[in-house]
Formats: C-alpha cells, structure tokens, sequence
C-alpha cells in the first residue's frame, strides 16, 4: 500500500518538500503495518535498498552478544529513521527491529531517495543530522557504560523517556506516557534485573514503580540532579566529610 502525502510530510527529514515534490515521492514509498511483538527485521537479514522510516507506534532495537544476552539499543518513535545499512551500507540489518506496539512502516526506495536529494539537498543534510545524533547518543551510551554508576544511568533513562514521549496526571501523581517494564530498563542500561529493582529501592522517594512498568516522578529537581551526576558527586563528598571528622575525632 502507497503511503500517503500526510504520512510524508510528517517525517522529520522531508519536512523542506513542497506537495508537489511529496507527491512524487509518495509513487515511490509503500507502508506496511505491524502487529504488536511482530518482527520488523532479524540481526544478519539481508535487507532491501530502502529508506526504512517510522510513522506510528513505537519499535524496539535489540542486538545479541557474544554471550547470548540480549541488549535494547534504542527505542525508536515516530518520524524515525532505522536500518541504516540498507540505505547506505552492506544491505545487513545490524540489529533485530521488534514492533513494541501496533506500527506502521514506511519504505521508500534508494534510488528515487537519492534522486529526490539531487533536486533538494536538504534531506541530505537531514538524513545526516540524524546520523550524527545517533553517534552521539551512542558514545554518551558506551561512555556511561564504562564511567558512570547505574544509578545515574537509571535517572537518565527515566529523564529521557519523561522528555522524550512525555508525561500525564494520574492518581495526583506525574506519570511517564510509556510503560517501562524492569527487563526493558535493565538490558537498556546493562545492568541485572534484580539490580533494577534494587535501584529503583534506592530512588523511592524521587521515583515510584507500579506493576506493569507504570512509572512516577516524585522529585524532577532530585532526579536531573542525580542523572547529571550531581546529586551522586554530592553525596560522596557529604561521606568523605563524615568520614574525616569521625576519623579526626578518634
């Protein structure tokens, strides 16, 4: 099924084309819908030469370890672009794309993609703004990994998804829109699940957790100050204080 110029127009990277211009694209781009838990694509599938873009609904990125242990890269929202390879690359998906809920997949085709960037160099420059985010988000991720404790990894990852799909009212508390289960949270910043729940023990009066991944925020001044390392920085030198004084007085 064709997609439709509404559909195009909301994409981040076409946002500089006219109707006209959206219009031909739209000969060249299909749509193909996903059920819920439905493979987009397998880690290793060989993939068509197409722009792969979200329009709606939610899709989670994972990828296996040489351990077997599956890691959630990224979650990926409408308007984003996936599957880089097939537009620029090998044609080798680098990680399994699963539908997190019902989604609709745009695809257009390569070469009117690259023929559509001759006329307006702007998607160009786009296609590679996204690119570029994603290296950063990347090395902040590896860097976080390596450096960071997970509790600041945890307060970030809740930060984000506060910004990032927003929040709601519900029973007098600010609740995350998305649902964000222990596992998911877990293999997305490399710790155990039972380590999770400990964390999540420890931020109880900055953040609630409710069965089915339903997620409040107590204190927004506590959480950004933890997830910018402050609060943690804070108090470890609170501790070395005390430590020195009980230290001094013996």
């Amino acid at each position: 099924m064709k997609a439709t110029v509404e559909q195009l127009a909301e994409i981040g990277i076409f946002a500089s084309l006219n109707r006209t211009e959206l219009e031909q694209l739209q000969e060249h781009t299909a749509v193909r819908t996903y059920r819920q838990g439905e493979v987009v694509m397998y880690e290793g599938d060989r993939i068509p030469e197409k722009l792969y873009t979200l329009s709606i609904g939610s899709l989670r990125v994972t990828k296996i370890g040489a351990a077997g242990k599956e890691t959630i890269l990224r979650t990926l929202f409408s308007g984003d672009m996936f599957a880089a390879p097939a537009l620029l690359g090998n044609g080798i998906a680098p990680a399994t794309v699963t539908a997190e809920t019902e989604v609709q997949v745009l695809t257009t085709e390569r070469d009117f993609l690259l023929a559509a960037i001759r006329e307006n160099p702007e998607i160009a420059l786009r296609i590679l703004g996204v690119f570029n985010q994603r290296l950063q988000q990347l090395h902040e991720t590896v860097h976080g990994l390596v450096s960071e404790r997970a509790i600041v990894r945890l307060a970030r990852f809740i930060h984000y998804f506060s910004i990032e799909q927003g929040t709601k009212i519900a029973d007098n508390s600010v609740c995350l829109e998305k649902r964000l289960p222990y596992y998911q949270i877990a293999r997305s910043i490399g710790i155990t699940y039972e380590e999770c729940v400990r964390l999540f023990k420890k931020l109880k009066s900055v953040v609630s957790y409710s069965r089915g991944g339903k997620i409040a925020v107590l204190d927004w001044k506590k959480l950004e100050d933890i997830a910018s390392g402050e609060e943690i920085d804070k108090t470890a030198v609170e501790t070395a204080a005390t430590q020195t004084k009980s230290a001094s007085a013996n």
